[in-house]
C-alpha cells in the first residue's frame, strides 16, 4: 500500500505497433471508484474499489473490448474482410466482437452453443442487432461448436471471403496485450489516488484478462495479488493462464511472472459454468442495493461472491481491494441452465 503523498512513476510501455497493430475501440480509461456502502455493509473490514470495465463505450461495455482492439487490428492488417468467433449464447466476447466488427466495417459470424432458445435469447438478439450472422449449434457440446466453426470458415472461403478466426474469449497473447495495458491503467489510476491495491479480484473464464492484468501490474512494479475467481474448471483454466503469462514474458519490456503468482479459486463455481448459485445471487443483490451497480450472473457475480466470502472470512482485513467488473450485464436477462 502506498502512503499518502508518495508517488510512483508509471512505466511507459506500449506494444510494438508492427507486431501488434491496434484498432481503437476505447475512448479513455474505465472508471476506478470506491464502494464505501458495500464496504460498510461488510463491517468495514476492507476498503473496496471497483474498476468499471462495464462502462467501456460499445454495446453495454466489457473487458473484451481491450482484447478486440488488437485482434481486430490484426485481422485488418492481414487483409481480412470478416471475423469468425464463437462462445456460449450469452457470450460477452461474442457481443463485443459484433460491435467491434461493426465499428471496423467487418462482417462478423458468431458460432454459439445451442440449442437456440424460443423466443431468441437476449444475447443473440443483441448480436443480430449489431449486424452479426449468428450460427447456432444444436447442443452445448464444445466439439460440435468447434466443428461448426470449421464449416462456417470453409463456406466463407469457398465464397471468396477472407475470414479472420478469433478463438473463444479472444484470450491468446495478442488479445492479452490489451489486458496488460489495462493493468498499467489501473496502476496509474490508483497511483494518482496515492495508493497501490493490495489485492485485485477478477472473474476468470478463459484466462486472458487475469494473465494480462498480472503481467501489467508486475511490469509496473506493483505487488498487488491478483486473485482469479474461476468460473470454469481449474484443470482447464490454470494451464491457459500460465501459457499466456509465458507468452507475454517473451515481449520486450514486460515482466516475467512465476507460476506461483497465478492465484485461482473455484469455491464459487457451483454446479458449473453458466449455472446460478445462491452466493452469486446474494452478491448481486448486495452490490445493487448498496451501490446501484449491476453484475451479471455468469461471470462477475461469481467473482464478486468470491470477494465477499474472503472479506467475511477475514482474508482482506485492513486491505485495499479492487474488484474487476468485467461487464456482461446483458446476462442478467438470459434464461440460465440449472
Amino acid at each position: 500500500m502506498i502512503r499518502a503523498g508518495y508517488h510512483r512513476r508509471v512505466p511507459n510501455w506500449s506494444p510494438d505497433p508492427v507486431r501488434f497493430p491496434r484498432f481503437a475501440l476505447l475512448d479513455g480509461p474505465s472508471p476506478l471508484a470506491p464502494l464505501p456502502r458495500l464496504g460498510a455493509a461488510l463491517g468495514g473490514r476492507a476498503e473496496i474499489w471497483i474498476k468499471r470495465e462495464d462502462l467501456l463505450p460499445l454495446a453495454f461495455g466489457g473487458n473484451k473490448l481491450r482484447n478486440l482492439e488488437f485482434l481486430v487490428g490484426a485481422a485488418l492488417a492481414e487483409g481480412a474482410d470478416c471475423i469468425v468467433t464463437s462462445g456460449r449464447r450469452w457470450s460477452n466476447h461474442a457481443r463485443l466482437s459484433a460491435a467491434a466488427g461493426a465499428r471496423a466495417g467487418l462482417d462478423v459470424h458468431l458460432v454459439l452453443s445451442g440449442p437456440p432458445t424460443d423466443p431468441a435469447n437476449p444475447g443473440a438478439c443483441l448480436d443480430a442487432l449489431l449486424g452479426a450472422t449468428v450460427h447456432f449449434a444444436a447442443t452445448a457440446e464444445r466439439a460440435e461448436r468447434e466443428a461448426l466453426v470449421e464449416r462456417v470458415v470453409a463456406d466463407l472461403r469457398a465464397a471468396g471471403r477472407h475470414p479472420a478466426i478469433i478463438g473463444v474469449g479472444g484470450s491468446g497473447v495478442v488479445g492479452a496485450v490489451g489486458q496488460v495495458l489495462a493493468g498499467l491503467e489501473l496502476f496509474e489510476q490508483s497511483a494518482a489516488r496515492r495508493f497501490e491495491p493490495d489485492d485485485l479480484v477478477v472473474p476468470s473464464a478463459t484466462g486472458g484478462t487475469q494473465a494480462g492484468l498480472l503481467v501489467g501490474l508486475r511490469t509496473a512494479g506493483a505487488a498487488t495479488a491478483v486473485h482469479g475467481q474461476a468460473v470454469t474448471p481449474l484443470d482447464e483454466l490454470r494451464p491457459k493462464i500460465a501459457a499466456i503469462v509465458a507468452g507475454l514474458a517473451g515481449l520486450e519490456g514486460l515482466a516475467t511472472v512465476p507460476d506461483e503468482e497465478i492465484l485461482l479459486d473455484d469455491d464459487q463455481l457451483g454446479p458449473g459454468y453458466g449455472r446460478p448459485t445462491a452466493a452469486a445471487d446474494e452478491a448481486t443483490r448486495l452490490l445493487a442495493r448498496t451501490e446501484g451497480i449491476f453484475v451479471d450472473p455468469i461471470y462477475t457475480a461469481k467473482g464478486l461472491a468470491g470477494l465477499l466470502a474472503r472479506v467475511r472470512a477475514g482474508g482482506f482485513d485492513g486491505r485495499r481491494v479492487v474488484f474487476w467488473h468485467a461487464g456482461g450485464t446483458p446476462g442478467l436477462f438470459e434464461p440460465l441452465d440449472g
